[in-house]
């Protein structure tokens, strides 16, 4: 697995065996950020990668937040509470030589710390089919992690049905092999 984009493109990422961790695929991750960067969703709330605050919740690997530190995000905050994760997105930040620019919080995302500053861009990929997407995405908005300017990709199974919190409203869906990316904001007047 390797970046696909940005100051870091090529660079390769561990990524350990077995199936304990699914980081998301090169050219389904390449085809979300042509979405961030370019997207109707993006634009609606602004989102501009360069400077940006980004949360990547289930982090795992750490591939996505990586991805947004390579194409010039100021900060990221990585959340994931595995041992075998931790280590890997460890060895991912020292690769990426990103250790001044993230956060790693070891804590279960469906009960998060509270957030320094509300994010500009939240990843959220949780365990497939563990029913998790929902109540992370409601303890995060309870703990300040997003505002109403904060664009949200919620990854899950490609068949797996998501019924959203009634602030939130979907902007765009796409659809990649076994999996499908929710992109996701707040409620606006128009809306």
């Amino acid at each position: 697995m390797r970046l696909v984009g940005g100051r870091l493109r090529g660079k390769l990422l561990t990524v350990p065996e077995g199936l304990a961790i699914r980081p998301t695929a090169d050219r389904a991750r390449e085809n979300l950020f042509n979405i961030l960067e370019h997207g109707r969703a993006a634009k609606l709330v602004g989102l501009r990668l360069n400077g940006a605050h980004v949360l990547d919740a289930f982090a795992g690997t750490g591939a996505l937040g990586l991805e947004t530190f390579s194409r010039g995000a100021a900060r990221v905050t990585f959340m994931d509470n595995t041992r075998m994760a931790r280590r890997v997105l460890e060895l991912n930040i020292a690769a990426c030589k990103a250790g001044d620019s993230v956060d790693i919080r070891d804590c279960d995302v469906t009960n998060p710390p509270l957030a320094p500053a509300p994010a500009d861009l939240v990843f959220l990929d949780p365990p497939y089919g563990a029913d998790l997407l929902v109540p992370a995405l409601e303890a995060l908005e309870k703990r300040g992690w997003h505002k109403d300017s904060t664009l949200i990709v919620a990854e899950c199974g490609a068949n797996e049905a998501l019924t959203l919190p009634d602030f939130l409203v979907e902007r765009d869906r796409r659809r990649y092999g076994a999996a499908q990316f929710i992109l996701l904001s707040h409620r606006m007047p128009t809306d």
